[in-house]
């Protein structure tokens, strides 16, 4: 062999392993590129599913959390109540859940959050009642028995008098009025807005105040003092005499009660009372007093001339004239007269009733706090 056989040789020898080491080169950066993302996709897919096995724990710990409320509702003798509404009201719930109570009289509200909460329980025709608790992580909280009772029934019955049964009340205590126990004193109402008075009330009252045994006795005793002082002489003396001037005398009382406070006022539409004032200064309720003989109320509650009083007194003193002797009629002169003299002597009594009457008269109905 040559040395030049033996260079060409060697020279081929080097040029197959150069293209060994080219091809083992190309195929091999291939292979890598091929691995370098698969190398990436598995640190890729790693967080996610760690992210997947996570999220189940997470909630599995959230349910955890969560815990339930049971109880019972019975009636008052203990009896377990169906059907009974029970409401869980959470200040961050609204409107809350509700349950009924089933055959066993139980409830239960379950997957409930901690925290503080409050039941509602209501049953038909029973007092609802109201329960708050603290529900802890996890618990299972019992209520204790609730109880319902039955619940209590407030009936307002309104009674509406109309004014006529008011004023059939107030006539019957007025009635009941008599100074130092026995003296009547029909005529005054305590009662400041008293209700008005209809005919019949009027009439009855006149009735009342003119056959009352007392009125009986004073006329007794006016017809005495007039028979003593031979007033009316024509009717000469004796139990004739006496008997006629009680009848007289009577007969003013009586024409004088029923024209005065029973015929005219029903006609004019005035009420005949006297209402006591009872308040302010002494100067006010004697001005009121003397006031209130030539004044009174209208059934309507209004201030006016009391025509009733004053025409009832001029036509009581011209019936006397039809039964007075001859020789005492002195014609309108002396109806005119005694008018006058009766209108002060109402004006007297006025004040009469004012301030004394009240603290003689006991039990007196009706008098406001104000009132002596």
């Amino acid at each position: 062999m040559t040395v030049d056989s033996t260079r060409v040789s060697a020279a081929l020898r080097f040029g197959k392993r150069i293209s060994l080491c080219l091809c083992v080169l190309l195929f091999s950066f291939p292979c890598r590129s091929q691995q370098a993302p698969a190398i990436g996709a598995e640190k890729s897919v790693l967080p996610d599913s760690q992210s997947i096995e996570a999220f189940p724990s997470w909630q599995q710990t959230d349910q955890q959390s969560f815990g339930t409320i049971s109880g019972t509702v019975v009636d008052q003798s203990g009896a377990r109540i169906t059907g009974a509404l029970i409401k869980l009201v959470r200040q961050d719930e609204l409107p809350g859940a509700e349950v009924l109570s089933d055959e066993n009289g139980q409830f239960s509200f379950s997957n409930v959050a901690p925290g503080l909460f409050r039941l509602a329980i209501t049953s038909e025709g029973l007092a609802p009642q109201e329960f708050s608790g603290n529900l802890h992580p996890g618990e299972a909280y019992v209520t204790p028995l609730t109880r319902l009772i039955i619940a209590t029934q407030v009936t307002e019955v309104r009674v509406g008098l109309t004014r006529e049964e008011l004023a059939d009340a107030q006539i019957k205590d007025q009635e009941k009025q008599r100074v130092f126990g026995f003296i009547p004193n029909f005529y005054v109402s305590y009662v400041p807005d008293a209700a008005p008075l209809a005919p019949r009330h009027k009439f009855a009252l006149a009735w009342k105040s003119a056959t009352d045994p007392v009125t009986f006795a004073a006329v007794g005793v006016v017809a005495g003092f007039d028979q003593a002082g031979d007033r009316w002489g024509a009717y000469g003396q004796g139990t004739r005499g006496y008997a006629k001037r009680f009848g007289a005398s009577y007969g003013d009382v009586f024409m004088g009660t029923f024209i005065g406070s029973a015929i005219l006022p029903s006609v004019l539409k005035q009420d005949p009372r006297y209402f006591y004032k009872g308040r302010g200064s002494k100067r006010s309720r004697i001005l009121y007093a003397l006031a209130n003989s030539v004044i009174c109320k209208s059934d309507k509650g209004h201030w006016q001339p009391n025509y009733s009083s004053i025409a009832g007194n001029l036509a009581a003193g011209g019936i006397s004239n039809l039964y007075y002797p001859a020789n005492d009629r002195n014609g309108i002169g002396t109806v005119v007269t005694t008018a006058l003299i009766r209108l002060g002597e109402t004006a007297v009594a006025n004040i009469f009733q004012e301030f004394v009457a009240p603290k003689m008269t006991p039990n007196l109905p009706g008098r406001g706090s104000g009132q002596p």
